[in-house]
């Protein structure tokens, strides 16, 4: 019960971070704003990894809260960042100004949390005989 619960606070915690990076991509830089920042950055395809970058974040945020299709929304999140480490804070090492150490810590995060949500997930319920979206699955 305790790593339960411990799970459903780490995935509203890490998910809640998501949401804000992703509704910020939307609502205050804009879709155009984030693709030209990302353009600046180096970032191949900027308009359609805006896109992608703010969309994952917003949704797989909310179903990391929620618990939902925890191993599809970890993975996609992971991918995400190991994207904004690699194109992005790479250069920077890992602390300090543009480090990698926020994109390196939520991206193993989600990663772990989208295969360890706990039983206080919607997958618990939903799909509690599909192994691929509940791996606890019995």
């Amino acid at each position: 019960m305790v790593k339960d619960i411990a799970a459903l606070i780490g995935r509203i915690a890490v998910g809640v971070v998501f949401v804000a990076h992703g509704w910020q991509k939307f609502t205050e830089f804009g879709m155009a704003g984030t693709a030209g920042s990302f353009d600046k950055m180096g970032v191949p395809l900027p308009t359609l990894s805006a896109w992608f970058a703010a969309t994952v974040e917003l949704a797989g945020g909310l179903a990391l809260i929620a618990g939902l299709a925890l191993p599809v929304a970890g993975v996609l999140l992971a991918a995400n960042m190991l994207g904004a480490w690699l194109l992005v804070h790479l250069p920077n090492g890992l602390i300090g100004e543009g480090g990698a150490e926020l994109v390196v810590v939520l991206g193993a995060a989600a990663l772990a949390l989208g295969f360890n949500g706990g039983a206080y997930a919607l997958d618990r319920v939903l799909f509690k005989n599909n192994k691929v979206l509940n791996p606890v699955a019995a």
